[in-house]
């Protein structure tokens, strides 16, 4: 961009803040109130409606388990957080006298306990203290302006806390910025300490800011520091849903509320290839990765200054072999006067009024925009795309005033911009379902909120250097926590060692996708990324099954070392490895010239995959030779993967001497349907596979790590 369009850009910025900040209006005087003395309460099923001197709160714990907490009016609905609205109360849970005044509602999960000033604990049936909510703290604006508020909590000494972005400490920002690291905020954290887990979402939308303060243990001495958390919002209703109980249980009723993740075809499992701007340069790629017979399952079309502008390509030859096409799509539209789609659009009158500029952006709030958007798709689907990469879906100048429909609610950006990109992913979702009927839809996302996974799934930016590897790692795991398990890595960088260690990283994540070929760098780089992407495609059915197992339970690919043992406290401490389903566990090498890792490891016998060595619970020091890096394997791990011609073997390695390990295949039926083979695998004196019903596993058996 040149000096004079940079500085028109920022012109153009600049007015409409001004203009933005002039609709909304000033801050004006603000009233800071907390709830005050309780006055009375109103058993409710599930729960009960708490009054106080100032404000009411209700308390209710549904049929699975979950706790919603809403002060001053607020319900669970609307959200868009939720997927099919709040679930039924669980009839057995009821409010009854605590002591001190307050009240307690005591449920098969969770203890919710109620002071007489308003201050919620949450703790385990055991009565053991998970969290202790404050009385919360409104400042409430002039005009009828929406109130900001402040929520401190106080957790035990030794917990942990994680968020989209991997383990939380400091301050961040919860706003979806264009920024790798800040595309997708949610306000949601997962805590765990030896007391227990839990997952906390203040389910609002606007913009915020997380605060997060680690405890000190005194050592036995009794005199222990909590760890502390504040969130400050800055509008939007004060409410919130706790989830507490192991890992799974935790995921499982969070995929309930917020939506089951959606299942990729299965190509979407494979070597993804991008950054390609026409058509020409597609044909010289598709042709280079054939000639020099590297995995190719799909090719990604960067966006044009519209959707699916782009040359029309041979889409039949190259899905005939094996290759699919995606297209990266924006909703930015050039705001020019004959333009088919900003007519279309201006006619239709979808676009946000007040964002208007040299460019217009459909308000993906309004059902009517996302069924005129969806349209559009057919465009795509007639050239032959696969599927669709939304980017760019972090509408960052948008002016605060802007109005939005909110479906019909009525609001400005303030309250719309975080779940700008998920509604735009639900227009994308819906048109290409109806497009497709019966074929399962591929959609990534940059940017998105709670509830991505309904549509699809998302990616971290190339790393540019090896900070950023790192913190790729933590966003996958963090992601996958937060319900988001279809996410994964572009990798692209000039230097050839981080390249490598980013391509082998990323071919064991959902999703991988390389922005340079690997023969664009030096040896011996295109040689080992041979052997990297082969690999990748011989984990296809593994990663198949992770992928209905996350659809089912909402267990993630990429899982914490603590999933199974979350009072470990040196598996928490561990964020630069990770366990892929049960059965593997990734070491990635995120240094430069580094050859061996250290590693904690999760109790039980585990194998390394290259030498068959094995390596009991506790620290392990692996080789980690720039050809791989250390992915180990569980013992007894029935693990699927694709055999030399082709067809699916079931990798057994060896359980130790006495014990049994498990195994699952996701295997589609004549009517298209998908049901998971489970298998066993003993060791008493040899080693034997069966199904789980003790019939034979019907598919070949190679045994390792005898």
């Amino acid at each position: 961009m040149n000096a004079r369009a940079l500085l028109r850009s920022w012109r153009t910025a600049y007015r409409q803040h001004r203009a933005g900040a002039a609709a909304v209006g000033r801050q004006g005087s603000e009233r800071a109130r907390m709830p005050g003395a309780a006055v009375d309460a109103v058993p409710l099923p599930g729960g009960g409606l708490l009054h106080f001197a100032r404000s009411s709160l209700l308390v209710r714990v549904t049929s699975g388990g979950a706790v919603f907490c809403g002060w001053d009016g607020a319900e669970p609905e609307p959200s868009y957080a939720l997927a099919a609205g709040c679930p039924e109360p669980d009839t057995r849970a009821g409010l009854e006298p605590d002591k001190d005044g307050g009240w307690r509602v005591v449920s098969e999960r969770v203890l919710v306990a109620v002071s007489r000033h308003g201050a919620v604990e949450i703790r385990t049936p055991g009565g053991a203290l998970l969290r202790r909510q404050e009385p919360p703290r409104w400042w409430e604006r002039a005009a009828g302006q929406e109130a900001r508020w402040l929520q401190r909590s106080r957790l035990p000494a030794d917990s942990r806390c994680y968020g989209p972005a991997g383990e939380i400490s400091g301050s961040h920002r919860l706003y979806n910025l264009p920024s790798d690291g800040q595309h997708i905020t949610m306000p949601v954290q997962w805590v765990v300490s030896d007391a227990g887990s839990h997952l906390l979402f203040h389910d609002t939308t606007w913009d915020g800011r997380l605060a997060w303060y680690p405890g000190e243990e005194g050592a036995g001495s009794g005199h222990d520091r909590a760890a502390g958390c504040e969130m400050r919002i800055d509008g939007g209703p004060l409410r919130y849903w706790v989830l507490a109980g192991g890992p799974s249980r935790i995921l499982h009723s969070w995929t309930a509320l917020t939506g089951a993740p959606l299942v990729p075809p299965a190509w979407a499992h494979g070597h993804h290839a991008g950054g390609i701007a026409d058509g020409e340069r597609l044909e010289r790629l598709a042709a280079g990765y054939a000639e020099r017979e590297l995995p190719l399952n799909a090719v990604h079309l960067a966006a044009g200054p519209r959707p699916f502008a782009v040359p029309y390509v041979q889409a039949g030859r190259l899905r005939a072999d094996g290759v699919r096409l995606v297209c990266e799509v924006a909703p930015d539209v050039p705001a020019e006067p004959g333009d088919p789609v900003y007519d279309a659009g201006a006619e239709a009158d979808v676009f946000v009024h007040e964002a208007r500029g040299r460019t217009a952006f459909p308000d993906f709030t309004d059902p009517r925009a996302r069924k005129w958007w969806g349209g559009l798709y057919a465009e795509g689907a007639a050239l032959g795309f696969a599927g669709v990469a939304h980017t760019r879906n972090e509408p960052a100048a948008f002016p605060p005033a802007a109005r939005h429909s909110l479906d019909s609610r009525g609001g400005d950006h303030r309250e719309a911009h975080n779940v700008y990109a998920l509604t735009m992913a639900r227009a994308g979702h819906e048109a290409l379902t109806a497009l497709r009927p019966g074929e399962a839809p591929f959609l990534l996302s940059r940017s998105g909120w709670a509830g991505l996974q309904r549509y699809g799934g998302t990616w971290t930016e190339a790393p540019a250097d090896w900070a950023a590897l790192r913190a790729a790692v933590r966003r996958t795991v963090g992601l996958g926590l937060c319900g988001v398990p279809f996410t994964g890595l572009d990798v692209a960088a000039e230097d050839d060692e981080l390249y490598l260690r980013a391509l082998q990283l990323g071919c064991l994540l959902p999703f991988v996708r390389t922005l340079s070929a690997p023969w664009e760098h030096h040896e011996p780089v295109p040689e080992h990324a041979r052997a990297v992407l082969r690999a990748r495609a011989r984990l296809a059915p593994y990663l198949r099954t992770l992928a209905h197992i996350a659809h089912l339970t909402g267990a993630p690919y990429a899982r914490p070392l603590w999933w199974h043992h979350s009072s470990h406290r040196a598996l928490r401490a561990c964020d630069d490895a990770f366990l892929l389903g049960d059965a593997l566990l990734v070491a990635p090498v995120l240094a430069p010239g580094e050859r061996r890792r250290e590693v904690p490891l999760p109790p039980g016998r585990w194998y390394d995959t290259a030498t068959g060595r094995a390596h009991g619970g506790g620290r392990a020091v692996l080789d980690a030779p720039l050809d791989r890096i250390p992915v180990l394997a569980r013992a007894g791990s029935v693990l699927p993967v694709t055999g030399a011609d082709g067809s699916v073997v079931l990798e057994v390695w060896a359980p130790a001497p006495g014990r049994t390990g498990t195994g699952a295949l996701a295997v589609e039926d004549a009517r298209g349907e998908v049901h998971l083979e489970r298998f066993t695998a003993r060791r008493t004196g040899g080693v034997t596979v069966a199904r789980d019903d003790g019939t034979e596993p019907g598919r070949p058996v190679r045994l390792r790590g005898l």
